[in-house]
């Protein structure tokens, strides 16, 4: 390269070594660069190799954006304006254990959506057919249930959902009660009356902390917006 030269990389999500987080992938990515500056907030806790590895092999410093990022939650976490309400989505409980320990310690209402919701309507004891959801982390699901109503936070799962058949697009789907989700249909969105529901307590809220999608919004269907 030539001083004032940009390559730009393809996107390493094409590559099934980066969410393996392949050494050797990270050591071809690193060749490239002098110093590796991650100015990506939102993915910078993915173990990958454009993430964690290629910071194994250089120089690594946060961004600007990162640094804006980590003083905005530092000052909304520490004291925040109240009521304070937490949303969390995505696939798994496991990826946000301390999250959500964290969160029970501050927070005046916690919404929980995504994926991971399903574990908790589970634990419940709800049925929830085929959808995702982390059989041993259930015990835990009932821990963080419990520790709610011991710190008073107001915990909300979806009372409603869009459930397909299967994992596509096209697939046939419904919306039916949370609490009794047929064997053979998967949860794949939060439905009508919960994001009523979400919405009434966010009304209120004076300050709102959101990680992670409450659907599948890659599939039109399942990334319903009101209006």
């Amino acid at each position: 390269m030539k001083e004032g030269e940009v390559v730009l990389l393809e996107n390493v999500r094409f590559d099934k070594r980066e969410e393996e987080n392949d050494k050797e992938f990270s050591k071809a990515l690193a060749s490239l660069a002098d110093i590796y500056v991650n100015d990506a907030f939102g993915t910078a806790h993915r173990a990958h190799s454009s993430t964690a590895g290629v910071s194994e092999f250089l120089p690594s410093v946060s961004g600007f954006l990162i640094e804006k990022e980590i003083k905005f939650l530092g000052d909304s976490l520490n004291n925040p304006r109240r009521p304070f309400v937490a949303i969390l989505g995505g696939k798994k409980v496991s990826d946000k254990i301390t999250v959500i320990n964290n969160l029970l310690e501050k927070v005046d209402t916690l919404i929980i959506g995504g994926g991971m919701a399903y574990t908790f309507l589970k634990a419940n004891g709800f049925s929830i057919g085929s959808s995702i959801c982390e059989e041993d982390k259930l015990d835990l699901a009932k821990e963080l249930i419990k520790k709610a109503e011991e710190k008073n936070v107001k915990l909300l799962l979806p009372i409603d959902v869009n459930v397909a058949k299967e994992f596509n697009e096209n697939a046939e789907s419904k919306v039916v009660n949370a609490s009794n989700i047929e064997d053979g249909w998967q949860g794949l969105d939060i439905g009508p009356e919960t994001i009523k529901t979400f919405e009434e307590v966010l009304k209120s809220a004076k300050t709102v902390m959101w990680n992670g999608p409450l659907g599948v919004f890659e599939f039109e269907k399942f990334a319903v917006r009101n209006k």
